[in-house]
C-alpha cells in the first residue's frame, strides 16, 4: 500500500510513524536514547579515524553482545526469543561504551566529562532538544510518561 502512496503522502506516513514512536517512549528508552546522543556527539568531538580503534571496539562488540545474548536467551540461542533491536542494542553498547573510552583516552576528561565547556554544552543542548521534541510529541498526543 504504500508504494502506491505519492513522495508526500509517504513523507506524512512517516512523520506520523515517527511520532508515535516517540510518543510511547518510556523513561527508559529516553535515557538510552540519551546515552546515544551524547555518544555520538562526544564521538564526533574526539573522532580518531584509526582503524584498530574501531576493529577493537567492533571485537569486544562481538564478545560482550555474545555473552549479553546467552544470558538473556540461555543456551542453544532461541532467535525468537529476543526482539531485533533489544540483540542490536546487545552488541551496540559495548561497542559504544569501549570506542568512547578509547576515543577520549588522555583527553583530560573528568568521567565521562569533557575538559571544555562548549563540548558538554553542545551534547546537554543535543539531549535537552530530543528530549522537549519528545515531550512536545506527547504533550500534543495526550500522552505522559
Amino acid at each position: 500500500m504504500e508504494s502506491r502512496l505519492g513522495k508526500g503522502q509517504r513523507r506524512a506516513l512517516v512523520e506520523m510513524k515517527i511520532a508515535a514512536y516517540l510518543g510511547r517512549l518510556h523513561a527508559g528508552k529516553l535515557l538510552l536514547w540519551s546515552y546515544l546522543i551524547w555518544y555520538m556527539v562526544i564521538s564526533l568531538q574526539y573522532f580518531d579515524p584509526d582503524p584498530t580503534l574501531w576493529l577493537t571496539a567492533l571485537g569486544i562488540s562481538l564478545i560482550v553482545g555474545i555473552a549479553l545474548v546467552l544470558s538473556t536467551s540461555g543456551w542453544p540461542i532461541r532467535p525468537d526469543s529476543l526482539k531485533s533491536w533489544q540483540t542490536l542494542r546487545l552488541f551496540l553498547i559495548p561497542f559504544c561504551v569501549s570506542s568512547y573510552s578509547m576515543l577520549i583516552k588522555d583527553k583530560g576528561c573528568f568521567l565521562i566529562f569533557p575538559p571544555d565547556f562548549k563540548t558538554n554544552a553542545i551534547a546537554l543542548s543535543a539531549i535537552g532538544g530530543f528530549l522537549l521534541m519528545v515531550g512536545l510529541v506527547k504533550w500534543r498526543q495526550g500522552t505522559s510518561d
